[in-house]
C-alpha cells in the first residue's frame, strides 16, 4: 500500500505549519544526532525526510497512529517505531552559557497538559488528568530556551522549580516569573497584603512586569497550536519529548 504525505513542499507547509526551509533545518538536525541510523530492526521502509515529517505531522495533527499509518503507506507498529526512535531526536539544544557583560532576561512558566497515562500525571486543578510542563523562554527573541521533564500536575510551580534542572540551566541569568513562584529567587510581583496597598511604584513595577511575562503565555498558546500539547496518548517520557520537539519546531518558526 502506497501512502499519500511525503516530504514536498505542499505536504510540510500543509500538515506542519512549517515551510520547506525550516523543515530542511530539522532535518538537518536529526540527520546530525544519528537519525539515519539503524532502529535496531528491519531496516527502515520509510527514508530519512518521510520519517521526520511522520513525527512532525503527529505532534501537529495528534492523529492516532492507525490514522497515520494509511497516510504513509506503513502500519500502526512502525509509525510506533518512528515517533519513539525520531522524537527524542527533536530535542532543544542545552541552554546558552551566559556572556559576559551581556545582560539577558528570561521568563519561566508552567501549564497544564493533559496526559493520560496515569504514572506521569494526577488530577489538577484544570479538571483533567495533567502534568506540570515549565519551560523559560528569551524575554527578547521570544524563543524556547529550556523545560523541564514534567511531573504530575497537581505539584506546584514553586516546587516544580526548585525540583527540576532549570535553576542550574539559568544560573546567572535573571528570570522573572509569576506570583506562585514567590520564594524562589526568581524576580516576581509586589505581594499585596490585608491592610497594606501597593505604593505607586509598585504598582507601575507590577503592570511593566505583566507586560513582560506575557510573552511566556503567547507562547504556550503558540506551543498548544501542535496538538500534542492538548491531549497527550504518549507514556513514560514521551510527553517531555514532544515538548522538547515543539519546542524546536517552535523556534524554527521565529528565527526562518
Amino acid at each position: 500500500m502506497g501512502g499519500v504525505l511525503r516530504a514536498e513542499p505542499v505536504w510540510v507547509e500543509t500538515f506542519t505549519g512549517l515551510r520547506m526551509d525550516r523543515f530542511a533545518r530539522l532535518l538537518k538536525v536529526v540527520r546530525e544526532r544519528g537519525g539515519n541510523g539503524p532502529g535496531g530492526g528491519r531496516p527502515w521502509c520509510l527514508p530519512l525526510a518521510d520519517r521526520v515529517l511522520l513525527v512532525a505531522v503527529y505532534f501537529r495533527t495528534n492523529l492516532t497512529m492507525r490514522q497515520l499509518g494509511p497516510l504513509f503507506g506503513i502500519s500502526p507498529a512502525t509509525v510506533c517505531r518512528v515517533i519513539h526512535r525520531i522524537g527524542p531526536l527533536l530535542a532543544l539544544e542545552p541552554a546558552p552559557r551566559p556572556v559576559a557583560d551581556v545582560e539577558r532576561l528570561w521568563i519561566v512558566d508552567g501549564t497544564l497538559i493533559p496526559v493520560r497515562d496515569r504514572t506521569v500525571g494526577a488530577s489538577s486543578r484544570n479538571y483533567r488528568f495533567s502534568a506540570n510542563v515549565q519551560v523559560i523562554i528569551d524575554a527578547d527573541s521570544r524563543l524556547v530556551v529550556a523545560s523541564a521533564l514534567p511531573p504530575p500536575g497537581n505539584k506546584a510551580d514553586a516546587h516544580v522549580w526548585r525540583e527540576s534542572d532549570l535553576p542550574a540551566a539559568a544560573a546567572g541569568t535573571k528570570v522573572i516569573a509569576d506570583g506562585a513562584y514567590l520564594g524562589t529567587g526568581l524576580i516576581v510581583p509586589h505581594r499585596r497584603r490585608a491592610g497594606r496597598p501597593l505604593l505607586r511604584g509598585q504598582e507601575e513595577d507590577n503592570a511593566e512586569h505583566r507586560r513582560v511575562r506575557a510573552r511566556v503565555e503567547h507562547t504556550f498558546a503558540r506551543m498548544k497550536n501542535w496538538k500534542i500539547l492538548r491531549d497527550c496518548r504518549q507514556r513514560g517520557d514521551g510527553l517531555h519529548h514532544a515538548v522538547q520537539a515543539v519546542a524546536t519546531m517552535h523556534n524554527l518558526t521565529l528565527t526562518g
